[in-house]
């Protein structure tokens, strides 16, 4: 069944966006780019009135790390607006992050090509007409006996295919934006809409979805809605975009004591809709925090010690550097437990949501 948008019944969600959209910028600042963009397929459209919005990795400051945010088919909030993806681009002293918007016109997204009609300028995905949007299939999945507004226009895509996922800095991509693209920035326009960032919270919350775990290929690089990260229509990476390395001092395999380490990161807030689950979640999360860091603690106190025990004894140089080398395995075997101990929990409370889906909550 055709989905009909009207203008008006979000003209006051428009308003009231208006000033909180004029910022594209958001304050973290990364001193290295992200990964390249992964290789994968897009789901399947799953209903008329939806339009795609790429994948693109974000930055998780508690855990030090990108993370991958799948792509995803989103509803559109208001009829003849169009998606501007977020994008990575140098600011002098590191990488800033550009939000994304909903807007008449599509604006300048870093001439990054994110595939499916994204591919550096405008879109070439679909178009508007009558408040009804009509699907360019050479670029979308789209099942022509759902969905009916479809054309199929070739497109030549003349930017160079690469999967670089941001602009400016070293080996980022060198587009500029035109005038109509700067403008098409301080026009009306909303930001991500509530599935959105929805979609995003589930997304850091997911461990495998870290660049530290997949290394550049995510378990999950896209999904037929937001926040649909099980099920049917979830696409995993076909291949990474190429080799992720970033700087030794962000790199966990490179700690050779614990406090070398990334921190833990804070539970993430759980959002099943089912309370008591969400609360037992939680606290689980908390405690296996707490116990990962005095696994920290402990493991960091041991190590000094037999650095202390070492010097007392004046070993040496080769019997020190065999202390290392016994330290960062340790450190390293304990992180990756941990690691393990993380996915583990969180692969546990999506079981737990999936089985409960339907459901009728307590009480």
């Amino acid at each position: 069944m055709a989905i009909r948008l009207r203008r008006n019944l979000f003209l006051a969600v428009v308003m009231l966006a208006l000033s909180a959209a004029s910022s594209a910028q958001i304050s973290v600042v990364v001193s290295f780019g992200p990964p390249p963009l992964p290789v994968y397929v897009q789901p399947p459209c799953p209903a008329e009135g939806y339009i795609w919005t790429p994948g693109y990795w974000a930055w998780d400051s508690d855990f030090g790390d990108y993370y991958w945010v799948p792509g995803t088919w989103v509803l559109v909030p208001v009829a003849g607006y169009y998606w501007t993806p977020g994008w990575w681009g140098w600011g002098g002293s590191g990488f800033l992050f550009h939000v994304g918007y909903w807007g008449p016109v599509v604006g300048f997204y870093g001439g990054i090509n994110y595939g499916f009609g994204y591919f550096g300028r405008g879109y070439e995905g679909g178009r508007w007409e009558n408040d009804h949007f009509y699907y360019n299939r050479t670029v979308n999945n789209i099942n022509v006996t759902n969905i009916h507004n479809v054309y199929n226009t070739t497109v030549i895509n003349n930017t160079t295919v690469n999967r670089v996922s941001y602009n400016g800095g070293n080996g980022g991509i060198t587009a500029q934006p035109t005038a109509q693209e700067e403008a098409a920035a301080s026009e009306r326009h909303i930001p991500p809409v509530a599935a959105q960032t929805q979609h995003l919270d589930a997304a850091r919350s997911n461990p495998e979805l870290r660049a530290s775990v997949n290394r550049g290929k995510p378990s999950i690089a896209a999904t037929p809605t937001p926040n649909s990260f099980q099920g049917q229509g979830v696409v995993a990476a076909k291949e990474a975009g190429g080799t992720y390395t970033p700087p030794p001092a962000n790199r966990a395999e490179n700690a050779v004591h614990p406090n070398q380490l990334p921190p833990v990161p804070p539970p993430p807030v759980p959002k099943t809709g089912n309370t008591e689950q969400d609360q037992k979640y939680q606290q689980q999360q908390e405690q296996l925090r707490a116990q990962q860091q005095q696994d920290r603690q402990k493991l960091q106190q041991q190590q000094e010690q037999e650095h202390q025990q070492l010097a007392q004894q004046q070993a040496a140089q080769a019997r020190e550097q065999q202390l290392e080398r016994q330290h960062q395995q340790q450190t390293q075997q304990m992180y990756q437990q941990h690691q393990q101990q993380q996915q583990q929990l969180y692969h546990q409370q999506q079981q737990q949501s999936h089985s409960t889906q339907g459901k009728p909550p307590k009480g």
